[in-house]
C-alpha cells in the first residue's frame, strides 16, 4: 500500500511523459484503408448492413426529415410574429446559409466514403478521438430529441383533431406530472409513447422497409403541397403585400425569420449516416444533400407565397396555418385533405429523427467509445436492432415524460455544433499537406516506413513495381513482402495514356490526386469560379495575386503552412464567438451608437478579416475530389459564423442542459472510451507484439563468462553526471572495452580448444604406440 501511494507523489510522475500519452489518445485517428476495403463495415459479429439505398432514397429521407414540420408549422408562425410575407426572403437566406453547411458534409462525405456516423466518423478519420466523441454524442441528442418532440408533436396533432378528447382522458385518468419541463403541469403523454414504439420496430424491421415507409409518406405529403398550390389559387389576393405589407417588420424581422427558419432545414445530415448502406456513396452523398435542400427550399418558398396571399400576416394561425388557411375561406373540406398531410409530414419527420440514432450509436459502439453490444448488428434484418431498442426506449421515455416546448428548445444546438466542427474540419483539412492527413493519404505510418531499411525495401520495391512503366492500376498488386504501400502512377504512365474510370476509383491509392478523366494531377484542372474571375480581371490577374501574396499553382502545402493554417482556423473560432456574443448580447450598445462598441465591432470585423486572408495565402492540397466545397475559405468560415450565431440565440436553460449532457460524454469517454478503444486495443496488441520480439530476437548475445557487470551506484553516478562529450567518450570507452574482451575472450577460447586437441592427440599416440 505504502508503493502505491508513494508512486502517486507529484514528484515522482512524469508529466512529460503522461501528457503525451493523453495527447496522442485524444488525438489519434482512425485509419481509412479499413473502411475504404471494407473492413470497416464488419462488425465483431460479422454481419454487414445491407447496401440497398439509391441516390432518391437518399434524397427522401433528407425530404422527409426536413419538410414535416417547416412547412406545417415554421412558416405559419415566422409570417406572423417575425417577418410577414418576407418570410419568403427569410426561407432563402436560411436556405443559403444551411448550403453553406451542406456542401462541407458533402465534401466529407467524399472524403470517407462508405461509413456510417455521418460527422462523427469524418472526424474520427481526419480530426481526432475526441472530437469525434464529442461529435457523435451531440449527434445522438439531436436525433434523440428530435424523435421525442416528433413524438409529441403527432400526439399532440391527433388530440386537436379529436378535439382535446385525447388529453382530457389522460389528466382525467392517468393525472398529472408536477415539476418536469418548466414547473408547469402536464400529462404523461402515453400516446406519444406508443408512437414512438411503432417507429422503433420500423426502423428495427430493416433498412428497406423503413425507407419504403419513408418514401410512402413522402409521396402522400407530395400530393398534399401539389393540392396545396392548386387549391390556394381560387383563394390569392394581391392587396396583402400591398401599401408596405411585404414587409412588415422590416429588415431586423426577416433577419430574424431567417434564424428561426434556419431550423426547418436541420435535418439533411441524415443523409450522411447511411454512407455504409448506399450502393454508390461517393457520389450519392453530396447529390442528395444538395438536392433534398432544394426540394425543401421550393416546399416552403411556395407554401409561404400561398399562405401569405390567401391570409392577411396578422391573422395567420400559429398552431396550424395551412388548415386554418382554407377554414376564413370556407373551404372546410380542405382542412382534412390539409391534416393529412400533416400527418404524413409529422411522422416522416419522426422517422427522420429515429432512423440516424441508432446508426451513430452502432457506428461509435463498433470502435469502442460505446458499450461493444451496442454493435450487434441482426443477420436477419441487417440492422443494429440493440441500437435501434436502446434508441427507441429512450426516445419514448422521453416523450412520455417531457413536454413538448422543452424538447424543442434542446433539439437544435446539438446539431448547429455538428455543422460548425464539420466546417472547422473542412477548412483545416484543404489546406494540410498529404504526410500530415493521417485518415485519407497516409496508408502506411512514418514509424513503420522507418522500420523498412536496406535489402528488405529493395525486395518491396522489385516485388511492387509494375510490369510495364504503362500499366494500369487495376487492384491490389501480388506483394510477396506483405508491403501496404502500393506504387503510384509514374510520370511515364500519365503520358502513354489516360487513366481508365472504370478501374481508378477509390481504392486506388492516388484516388483525389490526379484527375480520373485526363489522367493528369489534380492543380492542373482549374475551378470554374477561377476561370471565371481571370475572364472578367484579365491581364492583371497574375500581377494582383503576385501583390496580394497569394500562392501559385505549383505551390503545395508544407508543415508550417499547415500549423499557420490550424492557429488561425482556432483563432477564427474563438474571435467569432466573442463577435457574434458581442452582437447579441450587446446590441442595445450597438443601436445606441455607443462609440467603443463600434468601434470593438470595426476591430473584430478587422481581425476576422485579417485571419481569413491568411489563410487565402497558403497553398491548398492538390488533392482532387469528385465534390468540393467551392470558394474556399470564404464559405467554410461563413458557414462558421452563421452556426455560431444561431447556437449564441439559443435560450440559458437550453445552454445549461446540453453542459450537463456534455459532462456526462466527457465521463463516458474517459471512464470508458479511450481505454476501449479499438484504436487503444490495436496498440496495446502490437507494444505487446514489440516487446515479445525484442525480448526474444537479440542481434548480439554476450555470457556471463565475458566479465559482463552492472555498475556500481557511485560508478553510475560518476560516468551520467559529465556532460554529453563526456557521455560519448564514455560510451566509446565502453564499447572498446566490450569488444576487446570479446576478442580476448574469443582468442583465449580459441587458445583452450587448441591446447586441449593436442593433449587429446598425445595421448592418443601414447595409447597405441608399438612398444
Amino acid at each position: 500500500m505504502s508503493g502505491f501511494l508513494a508512486s502517486l507523489d507529484p514528484r515522482r510522475v512524469q508529466w512529460g511523459a503522461a501528457w503525451y500519452a493523453m495527447h496522442s489518445r485524444i488525438l489519434r485517428t482512425k485509419p481509412v484503408e479499413s473502411m475504404l476495403e471494407g473492413t470497416g463495415a464488419t462488425t465483431a459479429h460479422g454481419t454487414k448492413l445491407a447496401q440497398v439505398l439509391t441516390t432518391v432514397d437518399l434524397i427522401s429521407l433528407g425530404v422527409g426529415s426536413c419538410v414535416g414540420t417547416g412547412m406545417y408549422v415554421v412558416s405559419g408562425l415566422v409570417a406572423k410574429e417575425m417577418a410577414g410575407p418576407g418570410v419568403i426572403v427569410s426561407f432563402i437566406i436560411a436556405a443559403v446559409a444551411s448550403i453553406l453547411s451542406g456542401v462541407c458534409y458533402a465534401e466529407f462525405g467524399v472524403r470517407v466514403p462508405k461509413t456510417t456516423g455521418s460527422a462523427y466518423t469524418y472526424s474520427y478519420v481526419t480530426v481526432g478521438e475526441f472530437v469525434a466523441f464529442f461529435i457523435g454524442w451531440n449527434l445522438i441528442l439531436e436525433y434523440l430529441i428530435g424523435t421525442a418532440a416528433g413524438a409529441s408533436a403527432l400526439s399532440s396533432m391527433f388530440d386537436s383533431l379529436a378535439n382535446h378528447t385525447i388529453s382530457r382522458w389522460m389528466v382525467d385518468s392517468v393525472g398529472t406530472l408536477n415539476g418536469l419541463g418548466k414547473g408547469e403541469e402536464s400529462y404523461p403523454d402515453l400516446l406519444a409513447l406508443l408512437i414512438a414504439i411503432i417507429v422503433t420496430v420500423i426502423v428495427a424491421l430493416g433498412v428497406k422497409n423503413s425507407v419504403g415507409f419513408n418514401n410512402v409518406l413522402n409521396v402522400l405529403n407530395l400530393a398534399v403541397w401539389v393540392f396545396i398550390m392548386i387549391a390556394g389559387l381560387f383563394f390569392i389576393n394581391g392587396k396583402y403585400w400591398a401599401e408596405g405589407q411585404f414587409l412588415p417588420h422590416g429588415w431586423s424581422g426577416v433577419l430574424q425569420g431567417a434564424a428561426t427558419c434556419f431550423y426547418a432545414f436541420i435535418g439533411f445530415d441524415i443523409i450522411a449516416t447511411t454512407g455504409e448502406e448506399a450502393k454508390n456513396p461517393n457520389t450519392s452523398i453530396p447529390y442528395a444533400i444538395t438536392a433534398s435542400l432544394v426540394i425543401c427550399l421550393t416546399a416552403y418558398v411556395s407554401v409561404s407565397v400561398i399562405l401569405t396571399l390567401m391570409v392577411p400576416y396578422y391573422a395567420i394561425d400559429t398552431e396550424s396555418p395551412l388548415m386554418e388557411m382554407f377554414v376564413a375561406h370556407g373551404f372546410y373540406a380542405a382542412k382534412f385533405v390539409v391534416a393529412i398531410g400533416s400527418v404524413a409530414g409529422l411522422t416522416v419527420s419522426l422517422l427522420g429523427s429515429l432512423f440516424p440514432m441508432p446508426r451513430v450509436i452502432y457506428a461509435m459502439a463498433g470502435d469502442g467509445l460505446l458499450f461493444r453490444f451496442l454493435a450487434h448488428v441482426s443477420s436477419y434484418t441487417e440492422t443494429p436492432v440493440v441500437a435501434c431498442i436502446v434508441s427507441g426506449f429512450l426516445a419514448s421515455l422521453l416523450s412520455l415524460l417531457v413536454s413538448l416546448r422543452d424538447l424543442i428548445e434542446m433539439m437544435s444546438i446539438g446539431t448547429l455544433l455538428a455543422y460548425t466542427l464539420v466546417s472547422v474540419c473542412v477548412l483545416l483539412l484543404r489546406y494540410q499537406p498529404e504526410s500530415d492527413i493521417d485518415g485519407f493519404v497516409k496508408f502506411l505510418s512514418q514509424e513503420h516506413t522507418k522500420k523498412k531499411e536496406g535489402i528488405l525495401a529493395d525486395c518491396e520495391k522489385e516485388a511492387c513495381s509494375p510490369v510495364s512503366e504503362g500499366e494500369e492500376f487495376s487492384g491490389p498488386a501480388t506483394n510477396t513482402c506483405g508491403a501496404k504501400n502500393l506504387p503510384s502512377l509514374g510520370d511515364n504512365e500519365m503520358l502513354i495514356g489516360k487513366s481508365d474510370k472504370s478501374t481508378y476509383n477509390v481504392n486506388h491509392p492516388n484516388y483525389g490526386t490526379v484527375d480520373m478523366t485526363t489522367g493528369i494531377e489534380a492543380d492542373e484542372s482549374e475551378n470554374i469560379y477561377l476561370i471565371k474571375l481571370k475572364k472578367l480581371i484579365g491581364p492583371r490577374y497574375y500581377t494582383m495575386r503576385i501583390r496580394l501574396g497569394l500562392p501559385s499553382k505549383m505551390d503545395r502545402p508544407t508543415a508550417a503552412t499547415g500549423h499557420t493554417v490550424t492557429i488561425c482556423v482556432m483563432l477564427l473560432f474563438i474571435l467569432m464567438f466573442i463577435f457574434c456574443s458581442f452582437i447579441i448580447f450587446g446590441s442595445d450598445y450597438i443601436s445606441g451608437q455607443s462609440w467603443w462598441a463600434i468601434l470593438l465591432v470595426v476591430l473584430m470585423v478587422l481581425l476576422i478579416s485579417i485571419l481569413v486572408f491568411v489563410i487565402l495565402q497558403q497553398p491548398e492540397n492538390p488533392k482532387k475530389l469528385p465534390y468540393m466545397a467551392p470558394c474556399l475559405p470564404f464559405v467554410p468560415a461563413f458557414a462558421m459564423l452563421v452556426n455560431i450565431y444561431l447556437m449564441l440565440k439559443l435560450s440559458t436553460i437550453t445552454w445549461i442542459r446540453f453542459a450537463v449532457w456534455c459532462f456526462v460524454g466527457v465521463l463516458i469517454y474517459f471512464g470508458y472510451g479511450i481505454w476501449n478503444s479499438t484504436l487503444e486495443i490495436s496498440a496495446r496488441e502490437e507494444a505487446l507484439h514489440q516487446s515479445t520480439y525484442q525480448r526474444y530476437d537479440v542481434d548480439d548475445p554476450f555470457s556471463v563468462e565475458e566479465g559482463f557487470s552492472y555498475a556500481t551506484e557511485g560508478e553510475s553516478q560518476e560516468n551520467w553526471g559529465g556532460p554529453a562529450e563526456d557521455k560519448g567518450f564514455y560510451y566509446q570507452q565502453m564499447s572498446d572495452a566490450k569488444a576487446n574482451s570479446r576478442t580476448s575472450s574469443k582468442a583465449k577460447s580459441k587458445s583452450k580448444h587448441k591446447q586441449n586437441s593436442e593433449a587429446l592427440i598425445a595421448n592418443d599416440e601414447l595409447d597405441y604406440s608399438p612398444e
